[in-house]
Parts: structure tokens; C-alpha cells; sequence
């Protein structure tokens, strides 16, 4: 895909730093308190000792590591130095994608006669709060109709290359269109009415799937929308664009994923939809550019 050059969103909350417990650095190891202990056990026989405990505490919080000043893990490796670059890399992606994202949506949605609403991306690892509850990288990237945030584990995406057979630049960046297609139904109203439609069914699991399943198709179907005037409006795609998103969506299909998980495929518990049909919506808005073709609630 082709990004660098592009614009990126001014849209982006970035908590890496920050993130991994719902906020600040979380607690020392085991193993990194027993390497601090010969260090910590003579300050605690005096005052001024005590306040130097006190002064490295408050800088491991807030993300300086205070062992580097007595040259104890204050040296950094060629590979973190890599994987920081690789880390930031992806951000600048992740950025420039949102604002490809912004770029489209500002002038498609009026001719539906609605208004955009730029939506923010929140980059973290780990944990981190949001308006929908607390933001777990298990959870994988998610859309917050609370707060109208699409939050972004990066891990994300080593996962869906390492253990989904799904890598690629074009790959990540349907992974955030769909995200973002459920910012639109936030705005046009659908996502209230099917939270209303599952709340009236009780506890109609079966149903409530199936109605997941349209919203999740609709996503991708306005994923691929997206992508068709972003190339036609930014020439984006490159060869092999196209076959890494539709094989992302089949990687994330829920028969596809039962069957790895070694169950049996059992559509009622569909929530996704099958990767046969995640990909035939994707190819739908590809195809067309017509959020009207995306009508999966018919």
C-alpha cells in the first residue's frame, strides 16, 4: 500500500507509553526487585536514602528507568532499538491510514446526506481504559460507540501475520476501515437500534448472533467502499493489495476460526459471519464504491 507522504491524522491519542495496566508503568517484576534489592537494602538505613527511593520510584513511574544511572539495565539493545522502530513504523501507518480514512469519508457520506464525524484512534499496548470498559490486547482492535474511539493493540497485527496467515500493509489497514465502518453506523444510528433490537429479545443468544453477524458484514462492506475511492482518489493499491485484505477477512471468519480452535462449525454461534462472507462484502464495496450496495440487513 501506498502511504508515506500522506497526511497523517491529528486524530491519535498514542498511550504505548503509557498503557498496560490502565495507565503509568505497572509494577517491577519479581526478578527486577531481587536485582534492586543489594541496591535498596543500604538506602534504607537513612533518611537521605530513603528520599533517593523515593525520587527512583516516581521516575520508574513515569517511564524513565532509574537503574541506568548506576549501569544496571541502562544499556539498549540493537533489537529494542529495531522493534521501537518498527513499533513507531506501524504508528506512522496507522496514522496515515486514519487520515485516509478522514480524507474519503468527509466527501462520501454528505452525498448520503449525512455529515462526518472524525473519529479518534487510541495506540496502545497491553491495557487501557475506555469508554466501553477496559481495553484488553486479547480483545483485538475494537470500535467504542461511547466515546467514538477505535482502540488499536498494535500486537494485533503480529498476530493476524503469525498466527492467521494474514500479513500485509493493505491487510492492517482493513482491519481499521472496518473499525472505522462501525464509527458510521455509530453515526447513522444502526448500532443504537440493534442494541435495542438484542435488549427487547432477552436472552435470545441465537438471534442476537445473527444480528451481530449484519453489522459485521456491513463493516467490511464499508471497509471495501472505503478502499475503492481511496485508491481512485490517492491511487493507494498496489499488486497484492487486495488479495492480503480478502485474505485477512477469511483469516478472521468465525467458521475458520472454530475449525483452528478444533470445533465443530456451528453458525448459530456466528458473530462475525463466515469467511466466505466477510470477503464477498469486502468485495462488494470494493466492487461498487456505493454504501447502498452495503445494506446487509435485507
Amino acid at each position: 500500500m501506498k502511504w508515506k507522504g500522506g497526511r497523517k491524522s491529528s486524530n491519535v491519542e498514542d498511550r504505548r507509553a503509557t498503557s498496560g495496566g490502565g495507565g503509568g508503568r505497572g509494577l517491577p517484576s519479581m526478578g527486577t526487585m531481587m536485582m534492586l534489592w543489594p541496591v535498596v537494602r543500604p538506602l534504607l538505613k537513612t533518611k537521605f536514602g530513603w528520599a533517593i527511593i523515593g525520587l527512583g520510584a516516581a521516575a520508574y513511574f513515569v517511564g524513565f528507568n532509574p537503574l541506568s544511572l548506576i549501569g544496571m539495565g541502562g544499556s539498549t539493545s540493537k533489537t529494542t532499538v529495531a522493534n521501537e522502530a518498527k513499533d513507531n513504523e506501524m504508528s506512522a501507518f496507522m496514522s496515515t491510514t486514519l487520515g485516509y480514512t478522514e480524507e474519503v469519508w468527509n466527501t462520501v457520506l454528505p452525498k448520503y446526506g449525512m455529515k462526518y464525524r472524525e473519529p479518534k484512534m487510541v495506540l496502545y499496548r497491553g491495557g487501557t481504559k475506555s469508554g466501553c470498559g477496559f481495553a484488553d490486547s486479547a480483545m483485538g482492535p475494537f470500535y467504542c460507540p461511547a466515546d467514538y474511539k477505535v482502540y488499536l493493540d498494535q500486537s494485533f497485527f503480529e498476530e493476524l501475520a503469525k498466527n492467521h496467515s494474514a500479513p500485509g500493509d493493505f491487510a492492517q489497514a482493513y482491519v481499521l476501515a472496518h473499525e472505522v465502518g462501525h464509527h458510521i453506523q455509530n453515526l447513522q444510528g444502526t448500532l443504537a437500534k440493534v442494541q435495542q433490537a438484542k435488549q427487547s429479545w432477552g436472552g435470545s443468544s441465537t438471534k442476537a448472533n445473527a444480528l451481530q453477524v449484519k453489522v459485521e458484514l456491513q463493516a467490511d462492506c464499508y471497509a471495501g467502499v472505503w478502499a475503492h475511492h481511496a485508491h481512485n482518489r490517492f491511487g493507494i493499491l498496489e499488486k497484492g493489495d487486495l488479495e492480503e485484505a480478502l485474505r485477512a477477512a477469511a483469516s478472521i471468519g468465525d467458521d475458520t476460526l472454530q475449525k483452528k480452535a478444533g470445533q465443530y462449525v456451528n453458525p448459530d454461534g456466528f458473530t462475525h459471519g463466515s469467511s466466505a462472507q466477510r470477503m464477498a462484502w469486502l468485495r462488494r464495496g470494493l466492487k461498487t464504491g456505493d454504501m447502498r450496495e452495503c445494506n446487509t440487513f435485507q
